[in-house]
């Protein structure tokens, strides 16, 4: 099994920025995409967004990452 390229990664992660705007509304759409899907990225800006701890910021974006892939 080969891992995805990350031109790959970017297309999945543009298709799914309408649900994780829906999830973390608020978040811009050009937020989400400059983080181009890259979990830390995405859990650094949850974070400082939502005003919550690192860890629960990592656990919305890992089970966010479950639910959509």
């Amino acid at each position: 099994m080969s891992l995805p390229s990350i031109d790959e990664l970017k297309g999945k992660w543009k298709q799914r920025v309408g649900s994780a705007k829906i999830v973390w509304g608020k978040l811009t759409e050009d937020e989400l995409l400059k983080s181009e899907g890259h979990a830390q990225k995405l859990a650094g800006l949850v974070q400082e967004r939502y005003a919550i701890t690192r860890d629960e910021a990592d656990k919305q974006v890992s089970d966010f990452f479950k639910k959509h892939s």
